[in-house]
């Protein structure tokens, strides 16, 4: 896994939950606020302290947590 210096982790913050740059946003956060606001413009409107490679390491280490499995799908009739 690559690493990402702009997610942090700090018990004492936000629950432990993972944060960008120690800041008070987390990368659930981020996420949630990229399906809101799709348009990249608008999201830093919203969010001016958001930078593009904050955004590309949260989507990074979100995609990092899922498990790749291949499931059967059932079949239609």
């Amino acid at each position: 896994m690559e690493k990402l210096e702009r997610i942090t982790i700090d018990p004492a913050r936000m629950n432990g939950e993972p944060c960008i740059r120690d800041l008070r946003l987390t990368v659930r956060r981020v996420l949630e606020a990229l399906a809101i606001y799709p348009d990249r413009a608008e999201l830093k409107r919203e969010y001016p302290e958001l930078e593009d490679e904050d955004i590309r390491q949260a989507l990074a280490f979100a995609s990092a947590l899922i498990d790749d499995k291949v499931l059967p799908l059932p079949y239609a009739r």
